[in-house]
């Protein structure tokens, strides 16, 4: 099964500060993931720990419910590396893969902020199929977080902000 790289940009015209916090904030995430994916966070978390604390330690095990109901993953939610207002890796075991690596980074632009997501997996099965749904999620993602600010256009890297890699 080979990796997949895909890497996502996006431009906000809003400050990184402001995105960090939706970036880190449970809000944030179940609004860009929704309606498609639900990620089941426990009740009365707002945020994932956004000063470094529990980096390499899981925050716990998180179901991904198809359109809410439908459970269709497991995490175990980790993050390994932390740039408090800047970046976040998050590196959790999957059920679906062999390995899974998000990095999140905010950087301040002429006109706001640019978002790049840039993710790295191997998935046990069906690895053309998975790569493709997981880089249409984040275009949807994507495409979420700039609605919801307003935006401009994408940031193109490859065809509508997407840039995929087989290794």
């Amino acid at each position: 099964m080979s990796t997949v790289r895909v890497q996502l940009e996006s431009s906000v015209p809003r400050s990184p500060a402001e995105l960090w916090d939706w970036s880190t904030s449970v809000e944030g995430v179940v609004t860009e993931m929704g309606p498609v994916l639900k990620l089941d966070f426990p009740e009365g978390m707002t945020h994932i720990p956004r000063d470094g604390s529990n980096l390499g330690r899981p925050l716990g095990d998180y179901r991904f419910l198809l359109f809410g109901v439908v459970p269709v993953d497991l995490s175990r939610l980790t993050f390994t590396e932390m740039e408090p207002g800047r970046r976040f890796v998050e590196q959790s075991p999957l059920l679906s893969m062999k390995s899974w690596r998000h990095e999140r980074i905010i950087t301040p632009s002429r006109d706001g902020s640019k978002i790049v997501d840039r993710l790295e997996f191997t998935p046990r099965f069906a690895g053309p199929v998975v790569g493709w749904i997981i880089e249409r999620f984040f275009r949807h993602r994507h495409a979420v977080l700039r609605k919801h600010y307003r935006e401009r256009r994408s940031v193109a890297r490859g065809e509508q902000g997407a840039q995929r890699i087989h290794a």
